[in-house]
Order: C-alpha cells, then sequence, then structure tokens
C-alpha cells in the first residue's frame, strides 16, 4: 500500500471541523502542530486518499489566505500499517464510505499533474536523450536486435509528452496541451532527424526483420499501441517507475519513427510511408487508450465547471483520434 503525508496549513483563525472533512476516509495517522499564526495538520493517509481529502479542504478553505497543502511521498513507516481484512472492507462498503464505491486506487490529479508537469519541456536534456535514444534505437534495428531496440525504450523521451497530451485532454487543460503538443514534436522532429541521417550514412536492408516489421499496419500493431498505451498510463496513475511505463509507451513510437527516418534517408520512399503511417496510428492510438484509462480510473477535474469544460474537450478529441485512426487503417488498406 502506498503510502502519503500530507501537511495541511491553516490560519489560526480559521473553523476546524476536521473531523467533519475527514469523516468516511482512511486515516492512518494524524497530529497537528499550532503556533500564534497558523495551524498545521498532519495525515498519514493511502495514496488514494489523497484527491478526496484534498478536494474537501480546497472547497472548505481555498479561499482563506495562508491556506496551502504539501504532499510528500512516505518510503516506510514504523509500526508496519496493518493490512484491512476483507470483512472490514465489507462492513465499510456498507456504511459511510458508499460514496468510495466508485473510486479507484491511484495517486491524486494534484500528483499526477506535478509528475507531469516537472519533466514537460523542450530543454537540452530532453533534447540529448531523445538524440540518444534514436542513436540506440537505430543501432537496434540495423543489427535486428531486440535488447538494442529495448534499450532505447528504457530511454524513453517520448513518455512525458504523451501522458501529458492525454492527461491534458482528460483535464481539459489548454495550456498543458499545449506544452505537450509542442514537446511531442520537438521530440519527433530530433528523432526523425537523428534517422535521417543514419540512413543516409549507413544505409538500410530492406529485408531487415525489425525494419520490415514497421513497414506495414495491421490490427496487431493497433492492439499492441492501445494495449501500451494503457498499461503505460495506467502504471503512470500507480506512481510506478518512469523506466517500467517508457518501455509499454516506447514500444509503439520510438522504433517504427527511427524506421521510418532511415528509409527515408536511404532513399526507399514507399516503406518509408509505411512506416510514417505506422508512427503516427501508433501516436493516436497511444493517446486514444491514455485518455480512456485515465477516465476509467477517475481523473476528472475537481470542480464542476471545469468539468462540464473537460468532458466537452475529451468527447471531442476522442471522436478526432478515432476519426484519425480509422482513416489511416483505410489509407494503409487501400495503399497495398
Amino acid at each position: 500500500m502506498a503510502l502519503r503525508l500530507m501537511q495541511i496549513f491553516l490560519p489560526d483563525n480559521s473553523d476546524q471541523e476536521f473531523d467533519e472533512l475527514l469523516e468516511g476516509r482512511e486515516v492512518i495517522g494524524r497530529w497537528r502542530d499550532e503556533d500564534a499564526q497558523q495551524i498545521v495538520l498532519h495525515l498519514l493517509v493511502p495514496a488514494e486518499e489523497t484527491e478526496p481529502i484534498m478536494d474537501r479542504f480546497e472547497e472548505r478553505y481555498a479561499n482563506l489566505e495562508g491556506f496551502h497543502v504539501i504532499l510528500s511521498p512516505v518510503e516506510a513507516v514504523l509500526p508496519r500499517p496493518k493490512p484491512v481484512k476483507e470483512e472490514e472492507t465489507d462492513e465499510s462498503l456498507n456504511g459511510e464510505s458508499d460514496a468510495a464505491l466508485g473510486e479507484k486506487q491511484r495517486i491524486s490529479r494534484e500528483e499526477l499533474y506535478t509528475n507531469v508537469v516537472e519533466d514537460l519541456g523542450v530543454t537540452s536534456v530532453f533534447l540529448a536523450m531523445t538524440f540518444l535514444s534514436a542513436i540506440v534505437a537505430a543501432v537496434g534495428l540495423i543489427r535486428d536486435d531486440v535488447a538494442v531496440i529495448i534499450g532505447a525504450m528504457v530511454i524513453a523521451p517520448l513518455l512525458t509528452p504523451n501522458v501529458a497530451l492525454s492527461l491534458a485532454t482528460t483535464l481539459g487543460d489548454w495550456q498543458l496541451m499545449r506544452r505537450a503538443f509542442v514537446a511531442n514534436v520537438s521530440g519527433v522532429v530530433v528523432a526523425f532527424a537523428v534517422a535521417v541521417i543514419v540512413g543516409l550514412i549507413f544505409g538500410v536492408d530492406p529485408d531487415n526483420k525489425a525494419i520490415a516489421a514497421r513497414t506495414d499496419v495491421n490490427l496487431g500493431d493497433i492492439l499492441l499501441a492501445l494495449a501500451a498505451g494503457a498499461a503505460g498510463t495506467l502504471a503512470f496513475t500507480r506512481g510506478l517507475s518512469g523506466a517500467v511505463i517508457g518501455v509499454m509507451v516506447a514500444v509503439a513510437l520510438m522504433p517504427p519513427l527511427v524506421a521510418c527516418g532511415m528509409l527515408i534517408g536511404s532513399g526507399q520512399f514507399h516503406l518509408a510511408s509505411g512506416a510514417m503511417l505506422l508512427t503516427v496510428a501508433n501516436v493516436i492510438s497511444v493517446n486514444l487508450a491514455g485518455v480512456g484509462t485515465f477516465l476509467i480510473q477517475g481523473v476528472r477535474p475537481r470542480s464542476w465547471w471545469e468539468a462540464k469544460r473537460a468532458k466537452t474537450a475529451t468527447r471531442r478529441s476522442i471522436a478526432v483520434w478515432i476519426v484519425l485512426l480509422s482513416a489511416l487503417v483505410l489509407l494503409f488498406w487501400f495503399r497495398r
């Protein structure tokens, strides 16, 4: 069970109906500090409890000057928290915690947002990681070496922009969406340019199985990209390692993109067009699956007006993704 430490800062003149706000939530530990100017409430809670608790406190105290919340991951606790027995869980589901039935075991939207934003941007590190990932992927494709190709996925430079794009679509956050789109395009351009240069220098054997497999679009490729996007997003909502998530997402993105660039660099434009279609189809599938997974996990804006805006934006985005994906599949079908 992942734990979080919440520190809630409040002015000393605020009402202190904490029991009411924490009713029905699982709180493992609770204590408070006070001085002449403020109150600090410390809560040790499971990670999935942080979002509903923050929402309640924000709704009550957001307008007060000095209110803010700090959320920190907890590595270990002594004594160890006791696991909840099935009988206790069943009783809680029949009691005051009925509202929690629809809640998913995931980290809070604020933690998701912070994890995305802190690594999102067209920085020198991001461009360097993209450059290195493209080099490793190109070498792996030329050698037809699966282990080397997986190495390019572990670097995972396109992970954050794609997760950010899916999250922005789910929350209806246009500013985050623009940042994610710029980072995505920048990463794709760098990887593509590196691949073209490698193709010009070393050439490409069209009979190479690793490259030939990425010049065709079939149902298996679409299912792979959808599964990779869903698995990567699900792991992200659980707060798992970025390397684990990166392998899931990059399996559908970096190899076909690099294969496309290398084929163009070696002058094999017909095969390159197939790899390009596969790349675009995979990008669409990963993001479509990502948005769907965020929705299933219950990721929503807090306020009703933001939720209404996000619902409209999400429906339109999903419709556009589906139409584009269908058009690409049809295009490749008639291209044969």
